[in-house]
């Protein structure tokens, strides 16, 4: 499951990416009640983009912004338990790494949900069923 973290550059101090990435997994991971599963976490991957401070904008005008961006199954993020509860750690996570300098609404959290099927393990395209079988005997 994809994560895209982008940032304006300056938000996080240099190497604090890697910090950020590592602990909007175990979150991800711990509300979704898969802290330490075989199958998805190896399975959760991320990419960072940091971005001129030319390049970002809010009302049109630039600004230092975070986006916390996850691809995921339908099956995923479903409940509104795990979004406020995600979405305050992404939010804590960001705001903490920032050394408190980053308001937290300048932090943006979303989920894409992908169509079912859509989806691939191991190189295979699979339904949310068979997802979900690989990811129980993790």
């Amino acid at each position: 499951m994809p994560l895209s973290l982008t940032l304006t550059e300056g938000v996080l101090p240099d190497g604090a990416e890697k910090q950020a990435i590592a602990r909007l997994t175990e979150s991800m991971l711990k509300w979704h009640g898969l802290s330490g599963n075989k199958v998805m976490t190896p399975n959760v991957t991320a990419q960072v983009h940091i971005l001129p401070k030319s390049a970002s904008f809010s009302g049109g005008k630039e600004f230092a912004g975070a986006w916390v961006e996850w691809k995921t199954p339908a099956f995923a993020f479903n409940s509104r338990e795990i979004q406020i509860g995600f979405f305050k750690d992404a939010t804590d996570i960001i705001h903490e790494l920032s050394g408190g300098k980053q308001p937290r609404d300048n932090i943006y959290v979303n989920v894409v949900h992908t169509v079912d099927g859509a989806w691939n393990l191991n190189g295979e395209a699979m339904t949310n069923e068979q997802l979900g079988e690989a990811i129980a005997r993790g």
